[in-house]
């Protein structure tokens, strides 16, 4: 094979995998305790003290309040203080979180607990740890190994939540939550290597500097609006579903999963050929759109359907698809969109405002449910997925170009300009920006039409 179609070169090493997939159990580990409640909590709460719709979606989406806040500064963090304490310090106060929620016989408790898991907030952290511990032609493939690990904890938690709710029921998941914490801190300590040497990735981490840059971007914008609208879909989606399972739908809590299960796996299987479609044949945007518009219908499914637990099931199956689709496809297009020497300021924007977005799902939608019931949630999502529509319909196609870093060795401003100036002239590149004091060129690239034995050889010459 040519190094034009394998660009990154060589796998995984051994030390890089096992990096990778430690990581990956942490994250996975934690997301699991976050979502596991999912689809349960809304029935659990009806018999806390205070309980109204309203707190019940605080409950549920309050942690992506403080991990929005929190993410960033605690990425800044690990560069002062080094990574695994604030992996294991954010591992310990999600652990303790959980523990208030299990004892919690108020919703203000579960609410107060809530809040204490997301404070916890060791994303940045944590992909700060896997950038330290991969080499640059790596980097993607460990950083996929970690996203695909969320993705798992996500499917796992709505078919195990109901089981679990059965057999220990919510306070009893709160309780494992902790465990799963502090088993992740195990992870850390004794599976995750230590790196040689800990320095700054702007490739992973935020610039302060390119925050005006990036939030000025309106393509960028666009993609922050939309995990937002996301996610903010998801967490209301996820106030109303269990509830109508059982009092509309007839279906006994304990069997939600009967629904889930399979509209999850064939949601799996249905959302790669329209990712393959979108990235290989370079279709992203139809694609995108889409799916938005698929995320429209599935509300309006929900409401035609919502006495059937079959005609549930199919609108879920159409939801899970579409939200698959534009889960992997969106972080695809931030890594498209943002400047060379932006990326990680771009991805740690897009991050935020992820966790804002269950936020003000949580605290919308329960407001809605209130007001309005279970069918004006969905109404609810269903606007913001139009507003979404409307807003992507303008986005600029993406260039399909690939990020891709070059070490080229710690260098004078001067031949920094002269270097960036070389590579801007190669075939295929869209995009430099060489950091002299890091030695290192942050680069856009046609995978398609670039030589990437040229590239390399410039690596070797200048580093």
């Amino acid at each position: 094979m040519s190094r034009q179609q394998n660009p990154s070169g060589s796998g995984l090493s051994p030390l890089e995998s096992r990096a990778a997939f430690s990581l990956a159990g942490i994250f996975s580990l934690r997301m699991l305790g976050l979502f596991l409640i999912l689809p349960v909590f809304a029935l659990y709460a009806e018999h806390l003290a205070d309980v109204t719709p309203v707190l019940v979606g605080m409950a549920i989406g309050i942690y992506g309040l403080t991990q929005a806040a929190l993410q960033i500064p605690f990425g800044m963090l690990s560069d002062r203080i080094g990574r695994k304490p604030v992996i294991i310090g954010g591992l310990i106060l999600f652990a303790f979180g959980s523990v208030i929620a299990a004892q919690a016989d108020s919703i203000w408790g579960v609410i107060l607990g809530r809040a204490i898991q997301g404070s916890g907030a060791i994303a940045a952290a944590v992909m700060a740890l896997a950038a330290d511990l991969t080499r640059e032609q790596n980097r993607m493939k460990a950083m996929a190994v970690i996203g695909m690990s969320i993705g798992l904890a996500f499917a796992v938690s709505l078919i195990l939540g109901p089981m679990l709710n059965t057999w220990i029921g919510v306070p009893g998941i709160f309780w494992l939550t902790a465990v799963l914490a502090l088993a992740g801190v195990g992870i850390t300590l004794y599976l995750v290597p230590n790196p040689r040497e800990s320095h700054f990735h702007r490739d992973t981490e935020p610039v302060p500097g390119q925050f005006g840059r990036v939030l000025a971007n309106p393509d960028l914008l666009r993609l922050d609006f939309g995990i937002l609208s996301l996610h903010m879909g998801l967490t209301a989606v996820f106030l109303a579903l269990p509830l109508a399972l059982r009092d509309w739908a007839g279906l006994a809590s304990a069997d939600h999963w009967l629904v889930y299960l399979p509209a999850l796996l064939l949601a799996i299987v249905l959302m790669i050929p329209f990712v393959v479609i979108a990235e290989n044949r370079r279709k992203m945007k139809p694609v995108f759109l889409g799916a938005i518009a698929a995320l429209v219908l599935a509300q309006f499914g929900f409401i035609a359907f919502h006495r059937s637990p079959w005609g549930i099931g199919l609108a879920l199956l159409l939801y899970f698809t579409a939200f698959n689709v534009l889960e992997a496809t969106l972080p695809s297009l931030v890594a498209k969109m943002a400047p060379a020497e932006s990326k990680g300021t771009a991805m740690g924007v897009y991050s935020t405002s992820q966790f804002l977005g269950a936020f003000i799902g949580g605290v919308i939608g329960g407001w809605m449910h209130a007001r309005y019931g279970l069918n004006g949630v969905y109404w609810l999502v269903a606007a913001g997925m139009a507003l979404w529509l409307l807003l992507a319909w303008r986005m600029t196609p993406p260039s399909y170009l690939n990020s891709h870093l070059l070490r080229v060795g710690v260098m004078e401003a001067a031949q920094a300009e002269e270097l960036q100036r070389r590579l801007l002239a190669m075939q295929g590149v869209g995009d430099a920006f060489v950091v002299a004091e890091e030695g290192v060129a942050y680069l856009k690239v046609d995978p398609k039409q670039v030589d990437f034995d040229a590239l390399d050889a410039f690596s070797a010459a200048d580093g």
